[in-house]
């Protein structure tokens, strides 16, 4: 066999996918080696000396899927040809043409067309061996898979090499000539249209040509060329790109370099001298070097593992986490026509509220949610400040101070459905989406009207069951709620069904620019707990037949438009049919309605700059007594972000015609909320 082409097989990227057992008739074919073929064996300097040192054929290994471990358990498997006069004496044996292939052990060898040089026509053909009228498969047609291990702590490394495994071959053509300096560049030919292959997989690269990323005139192209070729060390990513710009970490470039130990250690133990003792020698001071980095990176590793079985035996509970959120607030009123503020009825008074949220999950995807707080923030509707509901704060209230439950309740799906049930605590706004960015008493809205549409979401609510069901855009909601105070109480006229209650009903469409719902919420109000706008817009509009049990359809549209994720405009509208149940059969109209507009990210990440603009709750027609003014509300308010923990929102709102009444004096409400959240 002519000794020139012997030396290109040795260090062609054909022969290092060769499996254990070659084809008896490929060993024998024989064919003159082109000037292109000489010319590459003799630029293939160091392939060629390692070849003539060990006389054996450098086994090549596939490309592993990205993000694998760096090693592979699998042991090489090969069996090498030791020298010329072996691969002589196998050609003359007479190949058996009985077999379409032959079996060979861990691995499924599919023939396919070889690969060659695009300037050569006659080496685009198969060569026959003596008295065989079929071509011989070649090595280069075959590709092997192999099984990998994740890396701990999952450091995105490029693709390593690996042993080989049971995968069928994928046929990919190569042409290329020598580089730059060995007898001219090398210029990586597109292959053919390869098959599909699995996700995480990809085809043997048994050349740094197949890198589609790579060029010969790149500065570390050689030394590339070195590590896939002649060790299959590193080999890409399974895009078939090497991405050699990405930044690289001490780390991630030690635990490549112990890859490489590992394989080339394969390689000396199966199948005797493969590499240099130049080459060895680089390699053991690589290893030095990069010592102190595998030690600290082992430490760490094993810190974790210390750390994570410490927490473990100390956690609070394996189902539950704590999540806070106490709330500072500076606030005051002030009464006057316009900016001229001439009467006083408040003092500057500082108040907080601080919420503990127990969130517990059974199964990954159920919520049970328990809420403890304290409570101490002025209400401003009380007579000894402005006597209108319209002024309160939208997170007033007092309990002495005193830690109490207030929320308690277990949410979960059932298919494309979530279910929410509770005994305490759980709100209308909870089961159903309001639509409007400012739904939040400790980072949205400050004044109670501007957090959401009270026509539909606020009333007897508490204790009851909701379920919301998710039909891609669309979204479907429906709740039966009944106060949290009647719901427990076994007293005529009281507990889940005879005591004061809420019904909603709500059709959303939800989509990226554009969010609109229309709610439907039938209130009931016993004697004595009469509220139908839940504290907000006149005193009429909540208690237009005085404490007579009230029941009231309510009909709400909220819409929120967002061009940009930094843009908002949106509002609502409520309706009110309210009717008195005993004492008259008496009939009350009100309605609501408000503008908002949202500037998220405003000046810098996490900031919120909000404008509220409405007219409260107002009786519009009633068989007893109407507002006959109109009030507005006005309210601007900017939320600094001062970190991921902590947020300042400082703000104002003024009521104009308080109460409906254009006689009674503007009244305005200011505000310093600062928020953590833990």
């Amino acid at each position: 066999m002519n000794r020139t082409l012997w030396n290109l097989l040795l260090v062609s990227p054909a022969i290092l996918g060769l499996p254990s057992v070659i084809s008896v008739a490929a060993i024998a074919a024989e064919a003159p080696a082109t000037a292109e073929a000489n010319q590459l064996a003799t630029t293939q300097s160091s392939e060629s000396k390692i070849a003539e040192i060990v006389g054996e054929p450098v086994a090549a290994a596939p490309a592993a899927p990205e993000k694998l471990a760096l090693n592979s358990s699998d042991e090489v498997a090969q069996t090498p040809v030791a020298n010329s006069a072996d691969a002589e004496k196998l050609a003359s044996i007479e190949p058996d043409t009985s077999a379409a292939a032959q079996p060979t052990t861990g691995s499924d060898i599919e023939s396919a067309a070889p690969s060659a040089p695009a300037s050569t026509a006659t080496a685009t053909e198969p060569l026959a061996a003596a008295d065989t009228a079929a071509p011989s498969p070649q090595a280069s047609d075959l590709a092997v898979q192999s099984s990998q291990t994740e890396v701990a702590g999952k450091i995105e490394a490029p693709a390593v090499a690996s042993t080989p495994a049971t995968t069928p071959a994928t046929k990919v053509e190569i042409a290329q000539t020598a580089p730059a300096g060995m007898g001219g560049p090398i210029v990586p030919v597109a292959p053919q249209a390869l098959p599909a292959q699995p996700s995480g997989t990809m085809s043997q690269v048994t050349s740094v040509s197949q890198l589609s990323d790579v060029r010969p005139t790149d500065w570390a192209f050689q030394a590339l060329q070195s590590l896939v070729e002649r060790y299959s060390c590193i080999v890409g990513y399974p895009d078939g790109t090497y991405r050699g710009n990405r930044a690289l970490t001490r780390y991630e470039f030690a635990a490549g370099v112990n890859a490489c130990l590992d394989n080339i250690t394969k390689l000396i133990g199966s199948t005797g001298n493969l590499v240099t003792k130049d080459d060895l020698a680089i390699v053991q001071r690589l290893q030095e070097e990069f010592a102190a980095e595998l030690a600290t990176l082992r430490g760490r590793v094993d810190g974790l593992e210390a750390r994570t079985a410490e927490l473990e035996a100390n956690q609070f509970s394996t189902t539950t986490k704590l999540a806070g959120e106490a709330v500072f607030a500076v606030s005051d009123t002030f009464s006057g026509d316009g900016f001229s503020l001439e009467d006083d009825k408040t003092v500057t008074n500082f108040g907080y509220r601080v919420r503990l949220n127990l969130l517990t999950s059974f199964t990954g995807r159920d919520l049970l949610r328990t809420r403890l707080q304290a409570n101490n923030v002025a209400n401003y509707s009380a007579a000894t400040a402005t006597g209108t509901n319209m002024a309160r704060l939208a997170f007033d209230g007092g309990d002495n101070s005193q830690f109490s439950l207030d929320e308690v309740y277990y949410r979960f799906p059932v298919g494309a459905a979530t279910v929410f049930v509770g005994p305490k605590g759980l709100d209308l706004d909870e089961i159903a989406d309001t639509v409007t960015p400012f739904n939040s008493t400790g980072t949205g809205a400050i004044s109670r009207f501007g957090v959401r549409n009270p026509a539909v979401f606020r009333g007897p609510q508490g204790a009851g069951a909701g379920v919301t069901f998710n039909l891609g855009p669309l979204r479907a909601t429906g709740g039966y709620l009944a106060g949290d105070g009647d719901a427990p109480n076994p007293a005529n006229g009281r507990g889940v069904a005879d005591g004061s209650f809420s019904a909603l009903g709500q059709i959303g469409f939800f989509s990226k620019p554009f969010d609109l719902a229309f709610t439907y919420t039938h209130k009931y109000n016993r004697a004595g707990d009469v509220g139908i706008m839940g504290g907000t817009g006149s005193s009429l509009a909540n208690r237009p037949f005085g404490q007579a049990p009230t029941q009231a359809d309510n009909y709400g549209v909220q819409v929120n438009f967002k061009p940009s994720s930094r843009f908002q405009i949106g509002g609502w509208y409520g309706y009110t049919k309210a009717e008195q149940l005993r004492g008259g059969g008496n009939d009350a109209t009100i309605q609501n309605g408000a503008l908002t507009l949202a500037l998220a990210d405003f000046g810098r990440q996490g900031n919120l700059l909000g404008f509220v603009f409405g007219v409260p709750p107002k009786v519009t027609e009633s068989d007893v007594a109407r507002n006959r003014n109109t009030s507005y509300h006005l309210e601007g308010f900017y939320r600094f972000q001062v970190n991921d923990f902590i947020s300042v929102t400082p703000g104002v709102y003024v009521i104009l015609n308080p109460e409906h009444n254009n006689r009674n004096d503007d009244i305005w409400v200011g505000l310093l909320r600062t928020t953590f959240s833990f």
